[in-house]
């Protein structure tokens, strides 16, 4: 065994220095692989085909792509390199695809698919969501290699390309590939820190279930002078319903849509995570929310309740009459201690406990969501991943227990059997999803170094470790 861990870290920061990483990133973010709504099929092959595929197959990995088993969506692209069977093999995650770039809405000065360098931002979009994030895990890569001539370890790298449209077809790819997915470990590059000086391992993601409330009561609108205070008011029907739901002081009022029991080793990891406020990023709102938890508490191991979009008249052009329907979009982030298929009925029976029968509930499936999932904190896994970034930066990693957002962890927990990892290397204010998306070049510069260090970790003999994952027992041999 050759080199150094200082070594291979040194070489991926060059990655970043000598502009390798950025002009990998520019190929990458070129390619306009909006994946929702659908259109763009052949880009998303073309991504994961033509030119992330030859950048890892340069570093000795087979690389094939898995068909999307719903036809209008793009592939799955995994490439595997494997040293020895009785090694552990890591199952990296990433995802090509991006949301609509929307260029009429960036500044003037900046196009979408082309990498802008403003001091320390890099703009484009997908330069954080994803292609940026998962550039790091291959160049960190490239680093252990060059500088040990090996890994220590198999590796699964797998990028998809519908993430940003839920993720469809990937549980059925998940499930019918499996032999050729199965892993040790599963570890995605993806996400946003809490803060922008202290690394951060996140173990799964929230649940997201949307519903559609419902009042119709009649076809048309009638006279305001005429029959108002006489016909029963739509909208103002759905308002009580939504007031019902969640307080004036956003307290969240159903029975059953919050954890009735919560882990000790979750609430330990939420009181040690470190927030900061980060330029760009909106503060929380004083007195919005469960009273008496942190901010961390109340987004990693809570549930949250969001008015996605409402409706009742015609709102471009009041009409003067009592509308005959109303209709409000709701979003629920849940955690896995608040099973998603009890939200539904709980809300049922509140609003008939309120006499509000009138609400009908339309569970929302034309898009696919993602089930909530979390690894337990104490996992092998996750303490040598915490261990080996606080080696290289030589301060604390924040342990989340599970992202705010959602994710298609769970599809990797329940096909594969492995504990789940995300990496995130953003911030806050990075406007991902948004015009004028970008990252911070220090971030990336640290992430490069941070993700070296771990690589080589996880490929280090040392038997004497007391947590070490058993080597060779790899999920669904």
């Amino acid at each position: 065994m050759g080199g150094s861990r200082d070594a291979a870290i040194e070489r991926a920061h060059a990655s970043f220095d000598e502009g390798r990483f950025l002009e990998r990133l520019r190929q990458l973010v070129a390619v306009p692989t909006e994946s929702h709504p659908p259109g763009r099929r052949p880009e998303l092959e073309h991504y994961a085909r033509d030119v992330l595929g030859p950048m890892v197959a340069g570093l000795g990995f087979e690389v094939r792509l898995l068909e999307n088993p719903e036809a209008q969506h793009g592939p799955v692209m995994l490439a595997t390199r494997t040293e020895h069977p009785s090694l552990p093999t890591i199952l990296i995650y990433g995802h090509g695809d991006v949301v609509r770039a929307m260029p009429e809405l960036w500044r003037k000065d900046l196009d979408p698919w082309t990498v802008t360098v403003e001091g320390d931002r890099l703009y484009g979009r997908g330069v954080v969501d994803n292609k940026g994030q998962h550039l790091v895990a291959i160049e960190a890569l490239a680093a252990v290699l060059a500088e040990r001539g090996r890994l220590g370890f198999n590796v699964k790298l797998m990028v998809e390309t519908g993430e940003e449209a839920g993720s469809p077809g990937l549980q059925e790819i998940l499930r019918r590939d499996r032999a050729l997915c199965a892993a040790d470990v599963f570890i995605a590059f993806d996400g946003l820190r809490q803060s922008t000086t202290i690394p951060e391992v996140t173990l799964g993601t929230r649940g997201s279930v949307a519903m559609d409330l419902v009042v119709a009561l009649r076809e048309g609108g009638f006279h305001s002078g005429h029959w108002g205070g006489l016909l029963t008011d739509p909208g103002v029907i759905l308002s009580h319903a939504i007031a019902s739901i969640v307080s004036q002081d956003g307290r969240i009022l159903v029975p059953g849509w919050t954890p009735e029991d919560i882990p000790a080793a979750v609430r330990a990891a939420c009181a040690a995570v470190i927030t900061e406020d980060l330029q760009g990023a909106p503060s929380a709102d004083r007195g919005w929310g469960e009273p008496g938890m942190t901010r961390a508490e109340r987004i990693f191991m809570w549930t949250s309740v969001i008015v996605l979009a409402a409706i009742t008249g015609e709102p471009a052009s009041p009409v003067n009459a009592v509308g005959g329907s109303a209709r409000a979009r709701i979003q629920v982030r849940h955690t896995v201690d608040v099973p998603a298929e009890r939200l539904v009925p709980a809300l049922r029976a509140h609003l008939d406990a309120r006499g509000l029968a009138m609400v009908q509930i339309h569970p929302v499936t034309e898009r696919q969501y993602f089930p909530a999932s979390r690894t337990d904190p104490e996992d092998a896994w996750v303490r040598r991943t915490v261990r080996s970034m606080e080696r290289t930066v030589g301060r604390r990693a924040n342990i989340v227990p599970n992202i705010a957002a959602s994710g298609p962890s769970e599809f990797f927990r329940e096909a594969l059997g492995t504990p789940v990892i995300w990496i995130p290397l953003s911030y806050g204010g990075c406007s991902q999803h948004g015009p004028n998306e970008h990252g911070l070049g220090s971030l990336f510069r640290e992430g490069l170094g941070l993700i070296a260090g771990l690589w080589w970790d996880f490929g280090a003999e040392d038997p004497d470790r007391a947590d070490a994952a058993p080597r060779g027992m790899m999920a669904g041999s």
